[in-house]
């Protein structure tokens, strides 16, 4: 059995410190660890990995492709994180530019795009039948905190390490679209999270899709160990971003030690 003690001592410290966490860890001999793990999260960006998800089951189905293109509008551009809110409209993006950018950087303009064209009730639908049942998108990218009159995107940590398992099964998608979303996960820009104390040269094969809002620093994804990949969901409600990040890392150094 794994030994989380060196885990849940970095999660004291931390919430000593002045956080509240959130954490899901799955080893790759499949053995658990929760800390939170069935409380509700302000998901932020980490909910585009369900948008991933249910736009690659539209794949599988054949009611979309990578190669389909759209014609960026004005009204399609979103406040918050991203560079596409920034291009000249008329810009053409195929469906693959749309779902890497939401991926990599997360970009909230290419996400609200694919909202619009999978359909929100139709990714809530999904990540309820993936065992889902108390994460939801509740609404759409607009980089900061939730309004009176919204409804939020909500994360459970144990329900996302779950779905990033999910992926590598192969059971969230056709193996083909989970190899694809892996890759995605792959391409994350940011390293100071989940990735924070990887070496820099010689690194493991990791990915993440990293949430941040106002009071949150999110990340979710995998790091590969010799013996197979450790599923990671945490999320951290902490007033400063820089040390949330840092947070973020020590936890996850913790959670790989643990997992050899």
């Amino acid at each position: 059995m794994t030994d989380w003690t060196g885990l849940s001592t970095a999660i004291a410290a931390a919430e000593r410190a002045g956080c509240t966490l959130g954490v899901a860890a799955t080893a790759p001999n499949g053995s658990r660890f929760a800390h939170n793990g069935d409380r509700r999260f302000v998901a932020a960006s980490t909910v585009k990995i369900a948008i991933m998800i249910e736009l690659f089951r539209r794949i599988d189905a054949g009611t979309d492709a990578l190669d389909q293109r759209h014609v960026l509008r004005e009204d399609d551009k979103s406040t918050g994180g991203g560079v596409v809110k920034e291009l000249h409209a008329g810009i053409e993006f195929t469906v693959a530019d749309l779902v890497y950018l939401m991926m990599a950087i997360s970009d909230n303009s290419t996400t609200n795009i694919l909202i619009d064209r999978v359909g929100q009730a139709e990714v809530n639908a999904t990540m309820q039948r993936l065992g889902m049942k108390g994460s939801t998108l509740g609404r759409k990218m607009r980089g900061r905190p939730v309004l009176d009159t919204e409804q939020e995107n909500w994360s459970v940590p144990n329900e996302y390490a779950d779905l990033i398992a999910a992926i590598f099964a192969n059971q969230a998608a056709s193996p083909a679209s989970c190899a694809a979303m892996v890759a995605l996960l792959e391409k994350q820009a940011n390293d100071r999270r989940i990735a924070r104390h990887l070496p820099k040269t010689d690194r493991p094969r990791w990915g993440t899709k990293t949430g941040s809002l106002t009071g949150v620093v999110n990340d979710v994804g995998f790091i590969m160990t010799p013996s197979g990949p450790l599923f990671l969901a945490i999320f951290c409600e902490i007033a400063d971003p820089h040390a949330g990040e840092a947070v973020v890392g020590d936890v996850a150094r913790a959670a790989l030690a643990a997992a050899g």
